[in-house]
Parts: structure tokens; C-alpha cells; sequence
């Protein structure tokens, strides 16, 4: 056995939320999808800060500061949206949440590049 397959079978966690980018390798990342585990990606994981900073320049944009109850609601809406969104792809197609979400980030940058196109 290599060492991924090695960790894999230590690993007896059903859920797997990848906080550092690309902590799971490609072959640890098959081995226990295969075995049912769900592995939320970092992608999706650390979309939290990138959103947030996101929220700061809309509020410099506006010259005004949003409380942070309403930035943490907001943020809350846009991360609960971007999982359901994933998780129905994941389903729907019977792929792994990292695929699912690479099919969802792949799909929003080809519908704004043809809004600009439009």
C-alpha cells in the first residue's frame, strides 16, 4: 500500500472540510470517495474570506459600513446558496463534491463571460 491508501484507512470520518488548499491528494481524494466519504473542497471551504472581501469592497465602492450582524447574514445567505448549489450538482450527477464544484465555479465564469459577450 502507498501512503495515501495507508491514511485512507485510518480515516473513519464520513465528512472530510478541506481548510488548507489541496490538503487531500487525487488519490486519497478517489480512495474515499469511493468509500462514501464526503469531502466538502477547498474551494467551497475557504470561499468564506474571499466573499467577505468582497463585501469590503462593495462597502468602499458605496462609502459606507455595513454592521457586522448584516455582513455576517449576508455572508451566511452566500455560502448556504453556494453549498446547496454544489451539493444538488453532486447529487444530481452521483460525482464528488470537489467535481461538482469545479462544474458549478466552471458554469457561473461561462455564463458571466457570455453576458459580456451578449
Amino acid at each position: 500500500l502507498d501512503s495515501d491508501e495507508k491514511n485512507c484507512e485510518r480515516i473513519k470520518t464520513p465528512l472530510i472540510v478541506e481548510v488548507d488548499n489541496g490538503p487531500v491528494s487525487s488519490c486519497a481524494d478517489e480512495i474515499l470517495n469511493k468509500r462514501g466519504v464526503v469531502i466538502i473542497p477547498d474551494l467551497y471551504a475557504n470561499a468564506g474570506g474571499v466573499t467577505v472581501s468582497y463585501f469590503e469592497w462593495v462597502q468602499n465602492l458605496q462609502q459606507f459600513k455595513w454592521p457586522e450582524s448584516e455582513i455576517n447574514e449576508k455572508l451566511e445567505q452566500k455560502m448556504v446558496n453556494a453549498f446547496n448549489e454544489v451539493y444538488a450538482v453532486k447529487e444530481n450527477k452521483k460525482i464528488p463534491m470537489r467535481i461538482a464544484s469545479f462544474m458549478v465555479a466552471i458554469d457561473r465564469v461561462s455564463t458571466a463571460y457570455a453576458l459580456r459577450e451578449g
